[in-house]
């Protein structure tokens, strides 16, 4: 990974002083008798601006760093951490890690990742540039804001209010060690433009937003692409209703949809497979959802906000097919949770990297007309609401807004009604999906139909 430049990022701290520090605290925990030990040190820095109805709300500047330790005698387990960088700071949260684990204890499924499975080959981690430091200033950022903010209330005279815009610029980079030869660390960047306009007046007021996400900001949708999008969509949600309850169709729209996928990573997670919360326990290798879907994971996609060349504990990361044809392939797993299993980890201390879920069955042209026609008569999702989804049992309801669909066209609004159905079930169900991607976080997927759901309405 190449070096930050720090009259570029803001970062106080270089990639060299890192390494020292954590080199000082492993060998810290050796002195004291440290059968093993690992750590990290962080830092970031951004800029946060916000607007709302044309004038300035918010100018907040973060910064903020970290260093954690985690000592190992035998397998006792101790933690600590500090912002404060001084020798005699560091020595302190060394040894209140060591005290933590000798009065531990004993985990036999507790250490450092095995040596055969972290990325010691610092030549053979690809370079994944994710480090696009955004050097704007807080007047920059307002008049941005400000005129995604403008662009909404430019689309319609129906746009009354608006819970403002704002625009972020946020940077970081750490640098990670343990005591069996892993060292590695590099610097991130994420940038966006958001804003939530209102439409409407009195109790027939909607509200919608929109955002721009990307660790380039060259490669941000412009703030009036933001804004009018933004507008469209709370604007289309005018005059709302409820619908009948009834068991229909139901199309996720591209974003929520991104959700489905989360669900089956959860589902399939490590900590939630060995603590037995979870309905697809034991089910690698077997189908869990429709035969046509196939989900690919791949951590080295260029500027990716899921990409990675190791994962939080140093273990090298692979690309690999989750799904083929509806067929688990593979858990996600740290360390401690595949030997939990009896299994080996693979590389998912920190959670998932980039996920895309597709169907066998998509054509070309279907896109998200196609997919409203395809479903025919049902409710077209376009927000969810609510917690209620249990990962034990798969129970999911949820509160949802969105379109009603008749002969495939969108007919009206919908609001304040409650979709119900079985994550198993509602998995197997999915009879297609778009070509409308959409990356959400570390996930892309097109717009999701499923086969039938339970709709309660009025």
């Amino acid at each position: 990974m190449p070096t930050p430049d720090r009259a570029d990022s803001g970062f106080a701290y270089s990639p060299d002083r890192f390494r020292e520090l954590v080199e000082q605290v492993l060998d810290e925990a050796k002195k004291l008798g440290a059968t093993d030990a690992g750590a990290e040190v962080s830092e970031g820095c951004g800029l946060s601006v916000s607007t709302r109805l044309g004038k300035l709300e918010n100018v907040e500047r973060n910064r903020d760093k970290s260093l954690g330790v985690s000592v190992y005698i035998g397998q006792r387990r101790g933690n600590a951490s500090t912002s404060d960088f001084s020798t005699k700071a560091l020595q302190d949260t060394v040894r209140a890690a060591f005290d933590i684990a000798r009065f531990t204890a004993e985990d036999s499924f507790a250490g450092l990742p095995d040596e055969q499975d972290l990325a010691l080959d610092t030549a053979a981690r690809p370079e994944l540039d994710l480090f696009h430091p955004w050097t704007i200033d807080a007047a920059a950022a307002a008049e941005l804001a400000l005129r995604c903010e403008a662009a909404t209330f430019a689309v319609d005279k129906r746009i009354t209010n608006s819970e403002g815009a704002a625009v972020s610029a946020q940077q970081s980079h750490f640098f990670s060690g343990n005591t069996r030869g892993f060292r590695g660390g590099y610097a991130s960047s994420r940038h966006s433009i958001s804003v939530a306009p209102i439409a409407g007046r009195g109790a027939g007021m909607q509200r919608d937003s929109w955002y721009s996400s990307m660790r380039d900001a060259s490669e941000l949708a412009s703030a009036e692409q933001v804004g009018r999008y933004a507008a469209e969509r709370a604007l289309s949600r005018l005059k709302a209703r409820k619908v009948k309850t009834a068991e229909v169709p139901v199309l996720f729209e591209n974003t929520i949809a991104a959700g489905m996928l989360g669900s089956l990573v959860q589902a399939t997670s490590g900590g939630a497979l060995y603590r037995r919360a979870s309905f697809l326990l034991d089910s690698l290798g077997t189908p869990v959802i429709a035969s046509h879907i196939d989900v690919d994971e791949d951590p080295h996609v260029l500027k990716g906000k899921g990409s990675s060349p190791f994962d939080d504990e140093g273990v090298t990361t692979h690309a690999r097919k989750v799904v083929d044809a509806g067929v688990l392939q593979g858990y996600f797993l740290s360390t401690y949770s595949a030997r939990k299993l009896g299994m080996r980890t693979t590389g998912h201390a920190g959670g998932s990297h980039n996920l895309r879920m597709s169907s066998r069955a998509t054509a070309p042209g279907d896109d998200l007309p196609t997919m409203l026609r395809r479903m025919g008569r049902g409710l077209f999702v376009t927000e969810l609401m609510g917690q209620g989804v249990n990962y034990v049992t798969g129970d999911y309801s949820r509160g949802a807004s969105g379109y009603w669909v008749e002969n495939g066209e969108i007919a009206f609004p919908v609001h304040e009604v409650t979709i119900a159905g079985n994550l198993k079930d509602m998995l197997r169900d999915i009879v297609g999906i778009g070509t409308d991607t959409y990356t959400m976080g570390t996930k892309t997927v097109g717009s999701m139909l499923i086969a039938r759901m339970k709709l309660a309405g009025s």
